[in-house]
């Protein structure tokens, strides 16, 4: 079991040692001040147990279930504020109804050869679509979803995925017929400028990270992900491992992970993001 890692977390008051396999799935964590031990897969225990007495000279105390929340209830949420029922694209089809150019204006940027924001609104919002689809499949295996998470400034994200193997944040691209080229920060389509697809995605799941662990009692590792929509060829380097990057078809190999969260931890997750009020300082 030497595959096994040992780091330190210390956020909001907490000090904890996580036991990590090499994909970063926790199996074990120990409460440091108190030398509480939570078993998260039980087939590692005695691994873990090894790997934490080189780290650490605090009595471990084992414990087969996850101590009780310590952060106080959420408050109730009002229908208004939820958005468990909000739709695939939402965000952009809000802007769509509500803004965009003048028809004088599109004509403009048509002689002029201008992008058209409408043109890019109109095909995102058939990405968002699609890969909604996909990701409310998953729900037969214990995963939550949420889609167009409003954010200050009058962005969002795409998809919100909550599951047993943790919460991705998902930013979907349509690039209809079109060849992509993925690298460590960069993405190329049909070998154009470069785009700052995967930095903009890994910002974006720490910025997640950081508002679901304000109101958790425990680690929210987010994971970021890009989804292509549509395309003729599609092609990922092999040092690309910080961005989890899928054609949409594709989105189910996040189906069978677990090991991250149990089931009320899931669940505490998804009833924190569901609220678009924590959302409005992100």
């Amino acid at each position: 079991m030497g595959e096994l890692r040992v780091t330190s977390w210390k956020r909001y008051g907490h000090d904890r040692l996580y036991v990590n396999l090499p994909d970063g799935t926790a199996v074990v964590w120990m409460d440091c001040k108190t030398g509480e031990i939570t078993i998260k897969v039980p087939a590692f225990r005695q691994a873990a147990m090894d790997a934490l007495a080189t780290h650490s000279s605090t009595p471990a105390v084992p414990s087969e279930t996850t101590p009780p929340a310590s952060t106080p209830p959420l408050p109730p949420l009002p229908p208004e504020f939820d958005l468990a029922t909000r739709r695939p694209g939402a965000g952009l089809k809000d802007k769509l109804d509500t803004s965009g150019p003048s028809r004088l204006e599109r004509v403009l940027a048509w002689l002029l050869r201008r992008p058209d924001q409408m043109e890019s609104w109109r095909t995102g919002l058939v990405a968002e679509k699609r890969v909604g689809v996909e990701l409310e499949r998953l729900g037969r295996q214990g995963w939550r979803v949420l889609h167009s998470v409003p954010l200050p400034r009058n962005v969002d994200i795409d998809h919100l995925l909550i599951g047993p193997g943790g919460v991705f944040s998902i930013n979907t691209k349509n690039h209809p017929g079109k060849s992509v080229w993925v690298g460590d920060g960069m993405v190329r389509v049909n070998r154009g400028r470069a785009r700052p697809y995967p930095l903009k995605s890994k910002a974006e799941a720490r910025r997640v990270q950081r508002v679901l662990e304000a109101r958790c009692d425990f680690a929210v590792q987010v994971q970021p992900v890009l989804v292509f929509v549509g395309l003729a060829k599609l092609d990922v380097v092999p040092t690309q491992l910080d961005v989890r990057v899928y054609r949409e078809r594709e989105v189910a190999a996040l189906g069978p992970l677990n090991g991250v969260f149990d089931t009320a931890q899931v669940e505490r997750v998804y009833d924190v993001a569901r609220d678009s009020r924590i959302w409005k300082d992100a």
